[in-house]
């Protein structure tokens, strides 16, 4: 074949100088091959798959990875044994020692892990899996290609050259691979192996962004980096994808951007297998698939990594398994537009992002990236508050409304708190389990107000403690703003024409406040329909507002999101099946607003008035 590389006749070589007692010119080969091979394109999966039953220790072959650039260069790879059910039942691992200047310097590096593995010409399987965090040889494991193969689709140029698969009885047992880590317990822990490190490269974030991330994404395994890379989406690569290309799938692409790299495996006109693990195991997955520029490998005892620009995408990730990561040639992946436009400012500007439509990932990826665009500012102060206004839109459903206004607290500054306010309340929205149709895009306004705008509510009371049906009152509530002068408040209330006798009680509060009394007690819970989440969300009290709330002693329904007060007993009645259906709530007590006013603060406090109708 053209472009294979014959190990085989190498490791005869070597055979016939160990019979002449060669053992010096032997140890200088074997050093000097992995370093030296030519660097030439590595085999087409044409020449076929590497039985597994024909592993065994001693053997030498040959891997590809990119080192720096997009070319990939060759090491050398010693067999030392085979491992039964390392990765579970039936699913075996190869140990190798890498050989060759680069990688005995290096190390087993974070984004190798995918690297094609040959004998003969023949495809054995991926570097993926590393053994310990300060080994001091570059002891690897292999994810046999008859394991990733399982992850492929539509493989028909396979298939048709290797009509008889490879048997999965290895000969060789695991004797010797156990002998080898017994004699090297002092560099080799068999309790460390694990997936290479296939960190994820967050791009244009601060620490504090990924900080954040980390809090909310911690099931996901996977290592965060920050600026340890770049993104070049609008530049082509010329050069093809090939067996131990570098490979990036993206969560996150624009104006930010959040990406994953490892190496290519395997490679068919419509397809690719890469990695040899998983990046998130989350199964099916809709991930943009990038070329990827090596800018420099960088060595470490603990964390040898790849330095990554992603470039051109080529294609959609679509399967995330165990075994392989499954690309897709020319298929768009699914993403959600997010669009952030920051005013009140000298200079406003917006920040354009797409994030991947998946629940583990999506609503963190876009709490995080408020954050980040609410910190990367030059106007940034710790006392800036923000008013937030965000615009989601559901296809087949109508657009969905949320904000509010953050301002500093002693627990956090404003943008950490507006940016838990957007991924709080999108997240209700986003993890509705009947949620089917897709979010088509996510629009988020924010005003910056270089003030501190909190204020607490210190009192409030009635001019008239003994009131009359249809009269108007004037409720009094004194407000007191953060390092402020105190403010007092009227707010006229024009009481029902039909109440009666005896005492009423008036609810002077913020909107949370009033959202928890008018809200159903599962709010935001799978019990709630996506048309009912949306009318809830739609109907939540803005939180710089003080509001009058009649509290009357008659029943409250909560249904389809609607909120209806002082229903008659005759209907109460006749909805209590759907109560014990859990699709209606019933109170008590009626919730029935009577007058609002601005405070242009975040208000926090609550007070009840008593008052006697006569």
């Amino acid at each position: 074949m053209l472009y294979s590389v014959d190990v085989s006749i190498r490791i005869k070589d070597i055979g016939w100088l160990i019979l002449f007692g060669a053992s010096t010119l032997l140890a200088q080969t074997v050093a000097t091959t992995a370093g030296s091979l030519p660097a030439t394109p590595p085999p087409s999966i044409s020449a076929g798959i590497y039985p597994l039953d024909q592993v065994h220790r001693g053997q030498h072959g040959v891997a590809y990875t990119v080192f720096e650039g997009v070319l990939p260069e060759p090491m050398g790879v010693q067999i030392l044994g085979l491992l039964h059910n390392a990765l579970g039942p039936g699913q075996d691992m190869i140990l190798v020692r890498l050989e060759g200047t680069k990688p005995e310097y290096t190390g087993v590096v974070a984004g190798m892990s995918g690297s094609p593995v040959y004998i003969d010409g023949k495809l054995l399987g991926a570097i993926s899996y590393r053994i310990g965090a300060f080994s001091k040889e570059p002891i690897a494991g292999i994810t046999p290609i008859g394991q990733m193969l399982e992850v492929a689709r539509e493989s028909t140029d396979l298939i048709a050259a290797n009509s008889n698969p490879p048997s999965f009885r290895p000969a060789a047992s695991a004797k010797d691979a156990a002998s080898f880590l017994n004699a090297h317990q002092d560099t080799v822990e068999t309790s460390a192996i694990r997936p290479m490190d296939l960190p994820l490269v967050f791009n244009g974030f601060n620490p504090e962004a990924l900080d954040l991330w980390k809090e909310h994404t911690q099931a996901l395994g996977l290592s965060a980096v920050a600026g340890i890379g770049g993104s070049s989406s609008g530049e082509k690569q010329p050069e093809p994808i090939v067996p131990g290309s570098a490979v990036s799938a993206l969560l996150m692409r624009g104006d930010l951007e959040i990406a994953a790299t490892c190496t290519v495996t395997y490679v068919d006109p419509k397809q690719l297998l890469a990695c040899g693990h998983p990046i998130t195991q989350f199964g099916p997955v809709s991930m943009p698939m990038t070329k990827a520029q090596v800018v420099a490998t960088l060595p470490s005892p603990l964390n040898a990594f790849k330095i990554v620009n992603t470039t051109e995408t080529v294609g959609s990730f679509t399967e995330d398994r165990e075994s392989a990561t499954r690309g897709a040639f020319g298929l768009q992946a699914k993403m959600i537009p997010v669009t952030v436009n920051i005013t009140g400012e000298r200079s406003p500007r917006a920040l354009h992002i797409e994030v991947v439509d998946q629940p583990q990932i999506t609503p963190s990826a876009v709490m995080v990236a408020v954050f980040q665009a609410l910190m990367q500012r030059n106007t940034f102060t710790a006392e800036t508050s923000y008013r937030v206004r965000s615009t989601v839109n559901v296809s087949g459903f109508p657009a969905v409304h949320f904000g509010g206004l953050a301002a500093p607290s002693e627990m956090a500054p404003a943008n950490l708190l507006a940016a838990l306010m957007v991924g709080e309340r999108f997240s209700r929205l986003y993890d509705n389990a009947a949620r089917q149709t897709p979010i088509s895009s996510v629009e988020i306004e924010v005003e910056a107000i270089p003030k501190h705008l909190a204020a607490q509510l210190e009192s409030a009371q009635s001019t008239a403690p003994i009131v009359h049906p249809g009269e108007t009152i004037t409720i009094e509530a004194t407000i007191r703003p953060w390092r402020g002068e105190v403010r007092n408040v009227r707010i006229p209330v024009t009481l029902p024409n039909v109440l009666g006798e005896g005492q009423v009680r008036l609810l002077v509060s913020d909107g949370r406040t009033l959202d928890r009394i008018t809200q159903t007690s599962h709010f935001g819970s799978q019990n709630l329909d996506v048309a009912e989440t949306i009318e809830q969300m739609n109907n939540l009290h803005e939180n710089d507002r003080l509001y009058i709330t009649l509290l009357q002693p008659s029943p409250q329904a909560v249904l389809d999101g609607r909120t209806l007060a002082t229903v008659p007993m005759s209907m109460a009645n006749v909805l209590e099946p759907l109560r014990q259906n859990q699709k209606l709530t019933l109170n008590g007590e009626s919730a029935v607003p009577m007058a609002s006013v601005a405070i242009n603060s975040l208000l926090s406090g609550q007070q009840v008035l008593t008052l006697r109708v006569e």
